[in-house]
């Protein structure tokens, strides 16, 4: 199979985006397939792109303003022309939004069939960002997925927001995680040493320092004796989190093996934002054998298992996360169980097995293209 993946977002960017679309290509290429990947040019990324199992076609692109973590593709012919040249069977648009639109019109102009994933709340962000624009928002995502041969959604919260605002051909993919990678024998006592010198328990939040985290609601953590608190990511939230936090310890960002090593130290993992389709994060601290406290909403609801692999707490609500992190922290042996479950739970979820599922996608949608073209 020939697939040509357009991407919001790409390697050495760091977000779900990117390290999804990078697992994607690795999964095709790993199992035969013929692949190139479309994203926007970063400064960072280098020519031969190191990390890429296959060629990866740079889009000309500009920092968002205030917030130039995220880059955002120029007007290009080398969306199309990439499409054409690798003739594609088919067309994988991850979280398509500005570069996976003209993704999606080269696809429909070519006769190529299209699978979008939807990745990001962009409705939640537009409450974030500007306090309104929702209806907007969800008007833009259901015109870009309705041109789609099929949408998937990472939980089955997003499949039901999808359905609910009209858009059409809907099916549930997850995301997989790396359990060599991600796994407790990782835990470090020297690490731990560091972070926390007179033992406490150590309770950590990973991911981007933005508004739409709303990692301020670990104030009320910060506040709670014989506690450690690590903040592990980057963003521009970051400035203002370090009067909010007192106390904190921020490590910037971390990734690969490091980031493997202080999630497995850590007693308790917290994700405080509560627009999130999957929440990969979630998932490798439960690989890594720690509990986790997240909001009862979206991507979570189908990752913690309340009272056995972690604690769901109400969206939003600080008061809620420090007590559900007092009753954790206060109780090694509960903290062990439900490590322990979360493990268990993730171990099957392998990148390979989701990558799998989602060739089975792809599958029925070249199927499904043949019935409609024989009729």
């Amino acid at each position: 199979m020939r697939v040509v993946i357009v991407t919001e977002s790409f390697p050495p960017d760091v977000n779900g985006v990117a390290h999804c679309a990078l697992q994607t290509a690795r999964h095709l290429v790993d199992r035969g397939h013929d692949c190139v990947v479309v994203a926007p040019a970063t400064s960072a990324a280098a020519e031969a792109d190191p990390q890429a199992p296959c060629r990866v076609v740079r889009i000309p692109s500009l920092p968002l303003p205030g917030y130039p973590q995220v880059r955002v593709a120029l007007p290009s012919r080398r969306v199309a022309a990439a499409i054409a040249e690798h003739r594609a069977d088919l067309v994988h648009l991850a979280g398509p939004f500005v570069l996976g639109v003209r993704g999606m019109a080269a696809a429909a102009r070519l006769g190529v069939p299209a699978v979008a994933v939807y990745q990001t709340d962009l409705a939640g962000y537009a409450r974030t960002y500007m306090g309104a624009g929702e209806a907007a928002a969800w008007r833009r995502i259901r015109s870009v997925h309705a041109a789609a041969d099929l949408t998937l959604a990472p939980s089955s919260a997003a499949l039901r927001d999808l359905e609910a605002h009209g858009v059409p051909r809907v099916g549930l993919w997850p995301r997989g995680v790396d359990t060599e990678r991600f796994r407790p024998d990782r835990r470090d006592p020297a690490l731990r040493r560091a972070l926390a010198p007179n033992g406490e328990p150590v309770v950590g939040y990973v991911g981007r320092l933005a508004p739409e985290k709303q990692v301020e609601l670990l104030s009320g953590v910060c506040a709670l004796d014989g506690v450690r608190v690590v903040v592990v990511g980057d963003g521009p939230s970051r400035p203002g989190l370090g009067q909010t936090l007192p106390g904190a310890l921020f490590l910037g960002r971390r990734t690969g093996d490091e980031l493997a090593r202080i999630f497995a130290s850590l007693d308790v993992f917290v994700h405080t934002g509560p627009f999130e389709t999957f929440c990969q994060t979630v998932q490798e601290a439960m690989a890594s054998g720690v509990p986790v406290v997240a909001p009862a909403a979206g991507g979570p609801l189908d990752l913690v298992a309340h009272g056995r692999t972690g604690l769901l707490v109400p969206p939003r609500d600080a008061a809620a996360v420090r007590d559900a992190v007092w009753s954790l922290s206060a109780d090694p042996g509960l903290r062990g169980a439900y490590g322990g479950a979360g493990r268990a739970t993730v171990e099957g979820r392998t990148w390979a097995a989701v990558g799998d599922r989602l060739i089975g996608h792809y599958t029925d949608v070249l199927a499904s293209r043949k019935t409609v073209l024989a009729a």
